[in-house]
């Protein structure tokens, strides 16, 4: 069985499916996001239905899934993104969907590679890793930062190749970024007008299709109406 590890699609469901026609999975193949299904794109609702329904199909999560579920809870104000995408799942799958995407492992190791979506702090084992660092928050990278190990993906020590999304590390290009073929960042910001990337396990190929829109701007202007007054989205 080989498996697809696909990027951040951030709801951009018409480009992922393309991606898929593209890699052409086998029926007993695995398809893995590195999380961040939803926001910002015009189809959260869709892509979050393919992963909760499609058999073969798997997520860890993402900064953006983490902050639905903490929003639901009452932790912190959902921004922009959030109430356009609960807008957009709908008031009564809403609840469930927050379910599934509170029930999204933070990591998976696999036999081939390792996968977060954020970040990595050396010298901690896997299952001890901060979750605010592997999943991708603005204080799991503050921490980092505070601590001198920025860039942390120059510091990684795990025991097996790194896949993550959340950052496109390729200095604006929007193109998948592999360091010293150790660590593999597949976000390459379909939502903003890039590409959708995935890379095939056992074998470490890249994969990718461009993006049909610079979406976020497009989104932000149609749900206006939804959004409260100076409703921010932060990272």
């Amino acid at each position: 069985m080989r498996q697809l590890i696909v990027g951040d699609i951030h709801g951009c469901y018409d480009e992922f499916q393309e991606l898929l026609d593209k890699a052409a999975p086998a029926s007993d193949d695995e398809i893995i996001a590195i999380g961040d299904l939803v926001d910002r794109g015009p189809e959260s609702a869709k892509v979050l239905n393919f992963f909760r329904t499609t058999p073969n199909a798997r997520s860890i999560m993402g900064n953006h899934e983490r902050k639905h579920v903490r929003a639901f809870r009452g932790e912190l104000e959902p921004a922009a993104s959030q109430i356009i995408t609960r807008y957009q799942i709908g008031p009564s799958d809403y609840p469930a969907a927050i379910v599934y995407m509170d029930g999204l492992p933070r990591y998976l190791e696999l036999p081939d590679a390792l996968l977060v979506h954020g970040f990595w702090e050396p010298g901690v084992p896997l299952a001890e890793q901060k979750e605010t660092v592997i999943v991708g928050t603005l204080s799991g990278e503050q921490y980092l930062r505070d601590n001198g190990l920025w860039p942390w993906y120059e510091r990684y020590d795990g025991d097996k190749p790194l896949i993550v999304g959340h950052r496109d590390y390729s200095g604006g290009q929007k193109k998948p970024c592999v360091y010293r073929e150790r660590v593999y960042g597949l976000d390459t910001r379909c939502v903003y007008g890039g590409s959708l990337t995935a890379l095939w396990l056992p074998d470490f190929t890249l994969i990718s299709v461009p993006s049909r829109a610079d979406y976020w701007p497009q989104v932000q202007r149609r749900y206006a109406d939804i959004l409260p007054v100076e409703n921010g989205d932060e990272e």
